[in-house]
């Protein structure tokens, strides 16, 4: 049985802070960027993918720039899509629509936005094709609790209870064979 281990980090504080960013592609703080390299030192990856989102994508550039290398840039790894409450300060949704979301983002998702499922699908795919050797993926929070929902089996409740701030790395120890699945072996704030 073999084991591979990959690393999930949050991309850097984006420019627009506290907003639901899904497919909003804003821009990345120099600091955030900063951050990201500062988390990133220290682990021992062959492999930087990202998310095609400029807030991931550029300290994934950054990251990579540090080792000589360019980083892969996959879409599979972007975050939820939230409909019309892209880019809105959530105090400003329906607190009743906001709580029914996080109770259950499959069954109400924002209006127009992407059902949770389809973010696990989209997210299984992009593990499927990842390299054995160990790997460093910078993207977002929600995709980032997608994978432990398909790499660790934690159910929707647990996987808020997560605290990944910006620039968070979630490292992970994947076995090959199924019904071990995956083990959280550090989570850095």
């Amino acid at each position: 049985m073999s084991t591979r281990t990959l690393y999930l980090m949050r991309h850097g504080a984006p420019v627009l802070a506290g907003r639901m960013l899904g497919r909003t592609d804003c821009d990345v703080t120099h600091e955030g960027i900063a951050a990201c390299c500062v988390q990133a030192e220290d682990l021992a990856v062959q492999h930087v993918i990202a998310s095609d989102l400029r807030r991931a994508s550029r300290c994934a550039v950054a990251i990579a720039a540090t080792r000589g290398a360019v980083p892969r840039i996959d879409p599979r790894w972007r975050e939820l899509d939230f409909g019309a409450w892209d880019g809105l300060d959530s105090g400003t949704i329906h607190a009743d629509a906001l709580g029914r979301f996080w109770s259950d983002p499959d069954a109400f998702p924002p209006p127009g936005g992407g059902r949770w499922s389809a973010l696990g699908v989209r997210v299984a795919s992009a593990i499927d094709d990842l390299p054995a050797e160990p790997v460093l993926i910078v993207t977002h929070g929600g995709t980032m609790r997608a994978a432990l929902h398909i790499l660790c089996g934690f159910a929707l409740p647990q996987l808020w209870a997560f605290d990944l701030p910006c620039a968070s790395v979630l490292g992970l120890r994947v076995w090959d064979e199924p019904s071990r699945g995956g083990q959280i072996i550090g989570l850095w704030p």
